[in-house]
């Protein structure tokens, strides 16, 4: 392969993993509706590229998606704040897909303490 080809091929690459990122990060697969899900923690991680959390809820179990590690440990919710077994509310949009549940988390609720990791984007009725 010659340096232009290779430079370009490298271009095309870089362009479509920055495209799949941006798409994978949006709230494009969101419903823009709020709903809050209770239930029990049954995994958390805490790792990148953003937190996640299982919820296991009368309507069946849930994964819910926080924002990037820094947005969310900002504020304050980290590791320590829950542990498996508790209890917790989380606030958020749901996917589009009726089948699929799960949730990007605007705020996490913790024995009544508010973690908002998407201040902006919190709706309250």
């Amino acid at each position: 392969m010659t340096k232009p080809t290779l430079a370009l091929s490298a271009l095309a690459g870089a362009a479509l993993l920055a495209g799949a990122a941006v798409a994978h990060h949006g709230w494009s697969w969101a419903e823009a509706d709020q709903i809050n899900l209770t239930g029990k923690l049954t995994a958390i991680s805490f790792a990148p590229p953003h937190p996640t959390l299982e919820l296991d809820t009368a309507d069946g179990s849930w994964r819910i998606e926080l924002g990037n590690p820094g947005l969310t440990q900002r504020s304050g919710f980290v590791e320590g704040v829950v542990a498996v077994g508790d209890e917790i509310t989380v606030r958020g949009n749901r996917s589009l897909d009726p089948n699929e549940k799960r949730l990007k988390a605007v705020r996490v609720i913790v024995e009544g303490k508010n973690y908002d990791i998407y201040p902006n984007r919190i709706v309250t009725n």
